[in-house]
């Protein structure tokens, strides 16, 4: 009885210290008050103001863009390197797996400042197209680690039957192999999406004077000071990626129900 207790007790300050602060931040950003130690009324105001900041706008825009271009395309290039490596003996498909696990290791300073290198030693341009290089490669990995569980639990012999039975490779692999991966895919794409969303020093590093994403955009702006339009972005992006995070969740439930039946 008292191990539960204590053990209740134990993750109930856990989930306080972990979300007390987001709980904080939804708050002020309802407060009319400009002072975040004085409740003035609940407003709509920083929504409103945020919305009518071009600046933040155009920050969101680019977020957006760059996210999903990386997802789309780091999903495409990660899932072909998973059934590539899926089809590699043991010893060499260990060894590239330790490979593309390094930059999920490695600090994102460090990612950060070695792509900024290699731009500059290539004398290639830091803007959109540096941050969406950047986005890409570090999402590959992550795009790898979803893919690669779901194409080991698939019965290769359904593959090899669908081209016993005439069909092309592209075909066999689209009609047979795919949909057993998809969930895996669409996992991955989420997770790419999500991080590209939330990335900050990489961009920070690659990204040059010209473009700003969220993160950037928000960095600068605490730096002359916390307006309440930040606490309605934090807000709106943490409900973003929750909803998110609840879709994934949902639909991986719904599909291992499907496969239980």
């Amino acid at each position: 009885m008292v191990k539960k207790i204590a053990g209740k007790l134990y993750i109930s300050l856990i989930v306080l210290f972990l979300y007390a602060p987001i709980l904080v931040l939804i708050v002020l950003s309802f407060n009319k008050s400009k002072s975040r130690n004085k409740w003035g009324g609940f407003t709509f105001e920083w929504y409103q103001s945020l919305f009518q900041n071009d600046d933040i706008m155009t920050a969101l825009y680019t977020t957006l863009i760059i996210a999903l271009l990386s997802a789309v395309i780091a999903t495409i290039i990660g899932t072909a390197a998973s059934i590539g490596m899926s089809s590699m003996k043991k010893v060499p498909r260990t060894i590239m797996m330790g490979i593309t696990n390094i930059p999920m290791l490695n600090a994102d300073i460090v990612t950060g400042i070695s792509l900024m290198l290699l731009f500059v030693a290539v004398n290639y341009t830091l803007g959109f197209s540096s941050v969406l290089l950047a986005h890409i490669t570090f999402n590959i990995p992550y795009v790898i680690l979803s893919v690669m569980p779901r194409l080991k639990q698939t019965n290769r012999n359904t593959y090899e039957a669908a081209l016993d039975l005439g069909a092309s490779p592209m075909k066999a692999f689209f009609k047979v192999v795919f949909p057993d991966i998809m969930p895996g895919v669409i996992s991955g794409f989420m997770l790419a999406f999500t991080m590209s969303l939330d990335d900050f020093i990489i961009t920070h590093f690659t990204r040059g004077a010209a473009v700003n994403t969220l993160s950037t955009k928000i960095y600068a702006e605490t730096r002359k000071g916390i307006k309440p339009e930040m606490y309605a972005l934090s807000t709106l992006l943490f409900l973003s990626v929750l909803l998110l995070l609840i879709i994934i969740n949902r639909r991986n439930d719904s599909i291992n129900k499907k496969r239980s039946m």
